[in-house]
């Protein structure tokens, strides 16, 4: 097999595709218009994540002087100078496409106003909520040179203000004159000012009488601001109206210049676990470092004077390499307060209700169903209440005895974590074991944590130098015939919030093999021990890897022997090189491979001679793409996976993941039915190129339009009507014509 680096994509540049993917839907005529206003913020959103994670340790690589190549041949260094061109053709794409929604958004009556939009009536309701709550939550900060800067916590939204100083007039202990008239006199000069950069030195500098100031904008401040008086709904941003009346904040001075700017700190913060004396305590410690870590990128207003320029890399100490000027508003996550406002329902996505699901509807009976066949639920399709019901009911059957669960990334006010501890509560023994090092939910997990622990639940916070990511919840119940074993295994978090987001697969089972392999994963983790031999699951990091690699191989050889091997795979990432050297040798053997990932893809198909037989596509569409699951012919024995693990490095070998047969014919049928459904999109699909290039797949002449995600949900509102309307037939998609 070639080991050309040619033959491979680098990751940050795939996921980099897959963003502007997202974004390409804020430009997709067919969705509608605050639905592309959402996927706007959702970019925004991804790509403020990607630089404080990604970014971050590659400049601690690129610090370090490692100069180790990644798999597509290229260093830190050069891997930085790829990232920063591609986002700032991306920061472009979304200042043209937010300049392209605002007048049909204005059409619709949601207009986003100027100063010069500004009736006077509007004005002074502006001035009366400066003076009366805007004002009371800033704390402006006058800044003597880059030496005395403060520290500004990261992805806050700031003004630097520049200043022309007038002695006579700057209000202390030796102003002479009026402070109130000095207000009112700025007040009226500041709606009218154009800032200027007349009193620069030549070299761009601030004149002798000029200062620096900052306006960090308080958390307690809404972003969008609205304006009444409109015909539906106006508004502005928070930066613009304080722009209005910075002379009330700074009277006796000229404002030359406010410039909103927003650094980024690296997120790449860890811990040493090795080291580590308690955890928890170690967590937030880590959390208050990610708050004072270096910046690793300024956004700045492109109208920005070099003077301020100049003054705030100096002063936040970030390269200039790592400023990115933007030609419109920063922060574009904030426009989802825009896009999810009650109310414009015409312009937004028509709704999806989660269909119920009659057989698991009744608690009572809930076990007794799972008792007498496995079930497989996909989300948000189906109802997440199934899910919380499980929960819910071992918590307050008095014969279950003992309840153990993962929490990888919780809700706000999760259900199933208060189930856990009213489970404990009633005198069930509850083992839980919850991630700290969950990314920018350690916050969040660690109360959660600390809650379950004085609830009475035995809390595990993890493996050191692992991250339990696998999602399981079992019950332990004492029944007439002994001691039965009931498990949900899930792709997605226990999360009720994100559950209706997130396109996801849930599996309940009583399948005794399958309960005592849980059993065993389960007390390996909390006993930290290796675990007694798994007869029908996978676990990372002990086997997952080469269970996979070994049905991989399972297909080249019954394509070699027999002419015919079938791989289907649906993941988040794809990344592993040794898997993705296998899947290139199965291409090569003659097995049709078929690849749904939705984000990063290191893999190059259609390529002649390496991976003509391996075809990938990328679902983006109103939900997030987000199950697992993997499926192989084995000469006709077809074999179905579900699983909380991606197909990357960190997934395999850092952390505990779990890999599971659904086996019940008619769930795997459904489940290797909804995969081919993805390889018949024509609407929301993308197909990865020989080239590393994407390109939208369009229905051809004469072929209906087909979108996976109205398919799949079409069909869970007809498997609910056949429960209710025994003569409702579930339609099935036609499997082998993809294209």
């Amino acid at each position: 097999m070639k080991k050309s680096k040619s033959n491979y994509i680098n990751r940050e540049l795939s996921w980099l595709e897959f963003n502007q993917r997202v974004l390409d839907q804020s430009a997709a005529e067919s969705v509608p218009l605050l639905e592309r206003l959402k996927f706007l913020a959702i970019s925004a959103a991804n790509l403020d994540e990607f630089v404080m994670v990604r970014v971050g340790g590659l400049k601690l690589v690129e610090a370090s002087g490692d100069s180790k190549q990644d798999i597509a041949g290229l260093t830190a260094t050069q891997q930085l100078t790829k990232i920063r061109n591609r986002i700032r053709k991306m920061y472009d794409f979304q200042s043209d496409q937010l300049k392209n929604l605002q007048p049909m958004l204005a059409e619709n009556g949601i207009r986003r106003l100027s100063r010069a939009d500004l009736s006077e009536t509007q004005l002074d309701f502006l001035r009366r909520q400066f003076t009366n709550e805007i004002s009371a939550a800033l704390a402006p900060l006058a800044v003597e040179n880059s030496y005395g800067f403060p520290l500004l916590s990261g992805a806050r939204l700031c003004l630097c203000v520049r200043l022309l100083s007038n002695s006579e007039d700057v209000i202390g202990p030796k102003a002479k004159t009026d402070a109130k008239a000095i207000s009112d006199k700025n007040s009226k000069e500041s709606a009218q000012q154009t800032p200027s950069d007349s009193e620069q030195k030549p070299d761009g500098s601030p004149a002798a009488s000029e200062r620096f100031a900052l306006v960090p904008v308080g958390h307690a401040l809404n972003r969008v601001w609205t304006v009444p008086g409109g015909k539906v709904f106006d508004y502005m941003y928070i930066e613009e109206v304080l722009s209005i009346f910075l002379s009330q904040i700074f009277g006796g001075q000229k404002v030359l210049e406010a410039v909103p700017f927003r650094i980024t700190r690296n997120g790449d913060v860890s811990i040493d676990e090795d080291s580590r004396s308690d955890l928890l305590i170690d967590m937030q410690q880590m959390l208050k470092e990610r708050e004072t870590s270096h910046a690793v990128r300024m956004e700045i207003c492109d109208s920005a004077s070099e003077a301020v320029k100049n003054f705030l890399c100096d002063a936040v100490e970030v390269d200039q390499e790592d400023v990115y000027p933007i030609n419109g508003p920063l922060a574009l996550s904030d426009l989802f307060a825009i896009s999810g406002m009650k109310g414009f329902n015409h312009l937004k996505d028509s709704p999806w209700p989660p269909q119920p699901v009659p057989e698991l509807a009744r608690k009572s009976e809930l076990f007794d169903k799972i008792a007498m066949s496995d079930r497989v639920l996909i989300h948000p399709y189906q109802s997440y209440e199934p899910v919380i019901d499980f929960v819910r009911q071992a918590a307050e059957d008095p014969q279950v005895i003992a309840i153990k669960q993962t929490l990888y990334r919780t809700s706000k006010n999760s259900e199933i974590a208060l189930a856990l501890e009213k489970a404990a509560e009633n005198g069930k023994h509850v083992t839980c074991i919850v991630e700290l090092k969950a990314r920018f939910d350690e916050a969040r997990n660690i109360q959660w944590a600390k809650r379950l622990e004085h609830g009475g639940v035995d809390v595990i916070y993890g493996i050191q130098g692992l991250k339990t990511h696998a999602k399981v919840c079992i019950v332990v119940r004492k029944e007439t015939s002994g001691i039965k074993r009931y498990v949900h295994f899930g792709t997605g978090n226990y999360n009720e919030s994100t559950a209706k987001l997130y396109s996801d697969v849930s599996f309940f089972t009583s399948d005794e093999q399958l309960g005592i392999d849980a059993i065993h994963f389960f007390n390996a983790i909390t006993g930290l021990s290796v675990p007694q031999t798994l007869g029908k699951i996978a676990a990372a990091p002990i086997n997952l890897r080469e269970s996979v690699l070994e049905m991989i191989a399972i297909e080249i050889e019954n394509a070699k022997k027999e002419g015919s091997g079938e791989i289907i795979v649906k993941l988040n990432s794809l990344v592993d090189k040794e898997l993705i050297d296998a899947l290139y040798e199965a291409s090569q053997a003659g097995v049709d491979v078929k690849l749904n990932v939705r984000g990063i893809c290191c893999l190059l198909p259609g390529r002649k001679g390496l991976s003509e037989n391996i075809r990938v596509v990328s679902i983006v569409d109103r939900l997030l793409e987000h199950a697992r699951v993997f499926y192989f012919r084995h000469g006709g024995d077809d074999r179905l996976f579900i699983s909380s693990a991606d197909w990357m490095g960190r997934n395999l070998d850092r952390r505990v993941e779990l890999m599971v047969p659904v086996e019940a014919g008619e769930q795997k049928s459904r489940l290797i039915n909804m995969l081919h459904s993805y390889f018949q999109d024509n609407t929301n699909a993308s197909e990865l190129q020989s080239d590393g290039t994407y390109e939208l797949i369009e229905a051809k002449k004469k072929k209906k339009r087909f979108r996976s995600q109205e398919f799949l949900y079409k069909q869970a509102h007809q498997i609910y009507q056949a429960h209710t309307n025994p003569k409702t037939t579930v339609f099935q998609p036609i499997r082998g014509s993809d294209s």
